[in-house]
């Protein structure tokens, strides 16, 4: 890569790490452009080289943001062969890295609302819905035909444990029914 090239990059993951952190302490309505500028140092011409306007950089947030908790699930659960257990280990730490205020505020919270819940669910898909629906499809115990119905029913209740956990639920209790609700589900008799 040269020099420009990675100069570029560097200060596009300056921008991305610094309204990460902002989009996290103040959400997107309370977060500006112009407090990522003063932040960065960078002229508004820098930042809009890289992003169109603050949707483009949540976006990238946000993309940052699935892209990691993405990484954090498959490091977990890399060498399990079971489909059920790789799905509840793969719940089990989606649960635990949702407490992180970075994630909830940007994927559970603002993301629905600032990209619109079809860009949302889009993104949605190439992360952790698509990986459900590929874990689902596994495990060969939800007839075809079904396996998006379910995949959008588990992400449903995934996600309002992870909220519910969030917000100061009992998350070992949660995750623990949650365990429970996949067994259930799939390996019902």
């Amino acid at each position: 890569m040269n020099l420009k090239a990675e100069r570029g990059a560097a200060t596009r993951e300056q921008l991305v790490g610094i309204a990460t952190r902002l989009f996290a302490e103040h959400g997107y309505d309370g977060t500006s452009i112009e407090a990522v500028l003063q932040e960065s140092g960078l002229s508004r011409g820098a930042l809009y080289h890289h992003f169109a306007g603050k949707d483009a950089l949540f976006e990238a947030v946000l993309e940052a943001a699935e892209a990691a908790v993405g990484a954090a699930i498959l490091e977990e659960v890399k060498g399990l062969t079971d489909p059920i257990e790789v799905l509840k280990k793969g719940t089990s730490t989606w649960i635990k890295l949702a407490g992180d205020p970075v994630i909830q505020r940007i994927i559970l919270i603002d993301a629905p609302s600032v990209l619109g819940w079809e860009a949302w669910r889009a993104m949605e898909e190439r992360y952790s819905f698509g990986g459900l629906k590929f874990a689902l499809e596994s495990t060969r115990a939800v007839p075809a035909e079904f396996v998006d119905l379910y995949a959008h029913m588990l992400l449903a209740a995934i996600n309002e444990t992870a909220l519910l956990v969030a917000r100061g639920g009992d998350r070992e209790t949660a995750e623990a029914a949650l365990e429970e609700f996949i067994d259930r589900m799939l390996r019902r008799p």
